[in-house]
């Protein structure tokens, strides 16, 4: 399987559960990591997944193992950033917030539509964000961007299921990671859902204990 942004808070979470399920795990990223020579780890490569070249090699990668063919694709890789309101916000940090949320899932999602295809099916698992159904002032840029990536993988989940190919979205609250902690250090965090609870749910969406769902949208708020 294939999972993007899998170095983060969120990411390493969702690959320590796939790990731990026994799944292959490819993790692209844009430095290098050596991968674990017993194979108890993920493998890495490095890959810029806002570039059609970067995505295409993490996918190559994550089909090269007969043995593990690719079954799996869960999109990881995005970015938050706070503004000020519609009228005081540049288009630059509006288009930025598109291209860093949406633009990898869509060019990683459409590189590996055609393995998983041929691989008689699998699943999709895009994260969104709870501000794309419920937004919040000051980040518009940021709700429309996540508001785009469910957009999308409803439209993935239309256009793939009659070949075997479920996309599902996760709609996170606050993720209670070492960084939004310190962000918001006055926040309670104990409303906040863990990186933990997320890989669970995330785990399941690409199993085969979801064969039967496709196009839903996972609300994970914890108590935020």
């Amino acid at each position: 399987m294939l999972v993007t942004g899998g170095t983060g808070g969120l990411g390493g979470a969702v690959t320590a559960a796939f790990l731990r399920a026994g799944w292959r795990v490819v993790v692209p990223g844009r430095e290098g990591a050596a991968t674990d020579p017993a194979g108890s780890g993920p493998v890495r490569l490095t890959a810029d997944l806002l570039e059609p070249a970067g995505a295409a090699r993490a996918v190559e990668l994550a089909t090269a193992d007969p043995a593990a063919p690719l079954r799996a694709v869960v999109n990881l890789v995005g970015g938050y950033a706070s503004g000020g309101l519609v009228h005081e916000t540049p288009v630059e940090e509006f288009d930025r917030m598109l291209r860093i949320n949406l633009r990898p899932t869509y060019l990683v999602t459409q590189a590996a539509l055609p393995h998983l295809v041929a691989a008689g099916g699998g699943a999709v698992v895009c994260v969104s964000a709870r501000a794309a159904v419920a937004p919040f002032p000051g980040a518009a840029g940021y709700a429309t961007a996540k508001a785009a990536v469910l957009a999308f993988a409803n439209a993935v989940a239309v256009e793939y299921r009659p070949r075997g190919v479920r996309c599902n979205t996760v709609l996170p609250s606050v993720i209670d990671t070492p960084a939004n902690r310190a962000a918001q250090p006055d926040a309670d965090h104990r409303r906040w859902v863990s990186p933990a609870e997320i890989a669970a749910v995330i785990r399941f969406l690409a199993s085969d204990e979801s064969a039967s769902t496709s196009g839903a949208s996972i609300p994970v708020y914890g108590r935020a």
